[in-house]
């Protein structure tokens, strides 16, 4: 069935009819001809108000209305058929509608209707107040508010996992489910009448986080000291290598000071071979003492 205010829905003799909430609905009286003897008068309820009528006789073709004045401008008579049309339904509207054809041997015909408000798209939330990494399933909710004659369902895919059904009308009501953090299923939540349903899929990544693992105190404790102590230990050797290179360079100064100071310069002496001469020729030798070092 289509759900727009366009749409008639065609009522057949002793059946009922049920039709969402600002549609229109058809309820013919299946007659051909309407005789000159014949009245047709329609009626609502229990107390089997008159709300609309048809004398031919008098050619009187009126549509009335209830005391609460429930159908005012939703009702079309069909003059020439006897059929009723009832515009842009409510739920008000929904109860029995009975066919008297006064002057013809038939029996009176009665319709029952059925209006259902258009139904609101279910809301799935997290049923749990903070993330749990102790446990590998997620808790969820499906709820939905402000309805009646629905049925509220959960599907693995295809499969009915569980439903609950509300008659009378319902502030809130909802549907809990568990699922498992890592599971790829299609999961889904659906409100249900006789004549519609609205769907809401699940979509797990989103409502469903696990905590993050928390760190082992020992080990973050362990990890620090270790940390601490490498550097200590990096300090300490960097220190001992600048004392090192200190003394080391301290060391060589002091060592090429006592060197310096160590070696000891002699005059030269000259020794003359001829003790006669006072000039030395160019072919005598002259010898120098050799620079001794302690």
């Amino acid at each position: 069935m289509e759900n727009n205010a366009d749409f008639y829905t065609e009522c057949v003799f002793g059946e009922s009819v049920s039709v969402m909430e600002g549609d229109s609905v058809l309820l013919e009286a299946n007659v051909t001809v309407i005789h000159e003897d014949e009245d047709i008068l329609w009626r609502f309820g229990a107390e089997k108000s008159l709300i609309a009528k048809i004398r031919r006789k008098k050619q009187i073709f009126p549509t009335s209305d209830v005391p609460d004045g429930r159908f005012r401008d939703r009702l079309k008579l069909d003059n020439q058929t006897g059929s009723l049309t009832i515009t842009n339904i409510t739920t008000e509207h929904a109860g029995v509608y009975q066919l008297d054809i006064s002057g013809a041997k038939s029996s009176p015909k009665s319709f029952s209707v059925s209006v259902y408000a258009r139904l609101p798209v279910p809301v799935i939330s997290s049923n749990s107040s903070q993330c749990s990494s102790s446990s590998s399933n997620c808790s969820l909710v499906c709820s939905v508010v402000n309805v009646s004659h629905v049925t509220l369902s959960w599907y693995k895919g295809n499969s009915l996992l569980s439903s609950i059904s509300v008659s009378d009308l319902s502030i809130s009501f909802s549907l809990p489910l568990e699922v498992e953090y890592q599971d790829k299923n299609t999961y889904s939540c659906v409100l249900n009448n006789p004549i519609s349903n609205q769907t809401r899929h699940l979509d797990i990544t989103q409502l469903c986080d696990t905590c993050p693992e928390p760190s082992n105190p020992s080990v973050s404790v362990s990890l620090i000291v270790l940390i601490s102590a490498g550097s200590l230990m990096i300090v300490a050797g960097f220190g001992i290598f600048r004392i090192y290179r200190k003394h080391t360079k301290k060391d060589q100064e002091e060592t090429v000071e006592t060197r310096a100071e160590e070696i000891t310069y002699t005059e030269p002496v000259f020794y003359k071979r001829n003790a006669h001469k006072w000039e030395v020729k160019e072919e005598d030798h002259v010898d120098y003492a050799p620079i001794s070092m302690r």
